[in-house]
């Protein structure tokens, strides 16, 4: 006979929900790597061409327009994409349809007037940086778009849809770059790389079957206000201090030493894009688990930090044993600079991967004002630490000292969920009657 718990239920069939609930979760965690992966190998063939092509000084020039991109795409999603995922993750169709018109507008209108603007910067500033800064401006509502699609597909739990979103953009930037490649400019390329995200974009259009509505924005900024413009402050300040930390190496060392930096992180690509991978589901999978088994969900996000960080140290550790040959053969002349802060940016890496999982747990609690907290935080460290480090020790001082604001950043988000959680839990428990 098959055995029965105490209240009549039989076992296995309690646990079948439980079984498909893993599956389902593993599925969708697998789809967020697949899409990052395709997304990174796109950007990682970018960065690698230039690096190899133009030499360490173009490339610097080109990692200035890429972590100015970051600003604005952390504009984006701080005022479009946050909120969608945290309030319209596992959502009926037809809420999440509406929600994603307006959000996907928001994201076209924050494109069009930042891409403005960074536009008349590069056409303000000449020289070598202002063609990449007008040309970056140009693509700007296309790259936005695309990105907004890819959060509204994970937030439907749907991330087959935003991996071929990002096979298109791969496939589109084939010829985008042989045509650059014959005009041989950092704008050439980050035209080439803007045109075929903005095709990708489009493809996102007939995936959906939804229009953007920018007429829309405003009404979904005043929505989502409780949390749209924590999280906007929260990204920007985040991109922002990235952008701060290289503009001011820039400054204080060279634009060369720019380039050195991101050819690190380069050579971490394929770590970072199994972090970024992780990090388009995490969000909604917290949630997940907090609607369902609140009380897993500071295992799942110490699961979920732990793992990330031990496998960007290994990741590390297998650079440092890479011969020389093969860093010359991705990086060109830039692998001479960036193989001396492979320790340090592993640490950075390692540090931010493990802040990830105490961030998921936040944002899916809602809590925004601590996130904010942590974040202000974590950047002014990052700042202080990069420049500091700039000042006293050269590029290498810079790596270390962000190297030490990463880890420090990530003991405070993990100090800030775990008063979250406790909040949770205190106003979840019934009241219990004395009489």
């Amino acid at each position: 006979m098959t055995p029965m718990t105490t209240d009549g239920e039989n076992p296995q069939t309690t646990d079948r929900p439980a079984r498909s609930a893993k599956r389902a979760l593993v599925g969708r965690l697998s789809w967020g790597l697949a899409d990052q992966a395709a997304s990174s190998i796109s950007n990682f063939a970018v960065g690698i061409y230039v690096a190899r092509s133009l030499g360490v000084t173009a490339f610097g020039v080109f990692s200035l327009a890429w972590v100015t991109y970051g600003v604005v795409l952390n504009v984006s999603r701080g005022l479009a994409t946050d909120p969608l995922v945290v309030r319209f993750s596992g959502v009926p169709q037809a809420s999440w349809r509406g929600a994603v018109a307006r959000s996907t507008g928001t994201a076209l209108g924050v494109g069009t007037a930042l891409g403005v603007l960074c536009l008349a910067a590069g056409l303000g500033l000449g020289g070598r940086v202002g063609p990449a800064f007008a040309a970056l401006g140009l693509m700007m509502p296309g790259l936005l778009l695309q990105d907004a699609w890819r959060f509204s597909f994970f937030a439907a739990g749907d991330g087959r849809k935003a991996f071929v979103n990002d096979i298109v953009w791969g496939i589109a930037l084939i010829p985008a770059m042989v045509v650059a490649a014959h005009v041989d400019t950092v704008a050439a390329f980050v035209l080439a790389w803007g045109a075929s995200a903005t095709v990708a974009a489009g493809y996102g259009c007939v995936q959906s079957g939804i229009r953007p509505r920018p007429a829309q924005a405003r009404g979904w900024l005043r929505e989502q206000r409780d949390l749209g413009y924590r999280y906007l402050v929260e990204n920007v300040s985040l991109s922002g201090a990235s952008q701060l930390r290289a503009y001011g190496l820039g400054v204080i060392v060279g634009v060369s030493a720019v380039g050195a930096v991101r050819g690190a992180e380069l050579l971490l690509g394929p770590f970072l894009a199994v972090l970024m991978g992780l990090s388009l589901v995490t969000v909604p999978e917290a949630a997940r688990v907090l609607r369902q088994a609140p009380h897993r969900l500071g295992r799942f996000c110490l699961y979920l930090g732990g793992g990330q960080a031990t496998g960007a140290l290994l990741w590390g550790s297998a650079l440092l044993l890479m011969p020389g040959r093969l860093g010359e053969l991705a990086l060109g002349d830039v692998w001479h600079s960036s193989s001396h802060l492979i320790v340090q940016i592993t640490l950075s890496v390692a540090g931010a991967g493990l802040g990830t999982g105490a961030a998921a747990g936040l944002r899916a609690l809602g809590a925004a004002r601590r996130s904010l907290r942590c974040q202000l935080f974590a950047s002014a460290c990052y700042v202080s630490g990069g420049l500091g480090g700039a000042a006293l020790g050269g590029t290498a001082g810079s790596a270390w000292g962000v190297a030490a604001a990463t880890i420090s950043g990530s003991a405070v988000w993990w100090l800030q969920l775990r008063s979250a959680l406790r909040e949770h839990h205190r106003e979840t428990i019934p009241e219990v009657r004395t009489s």
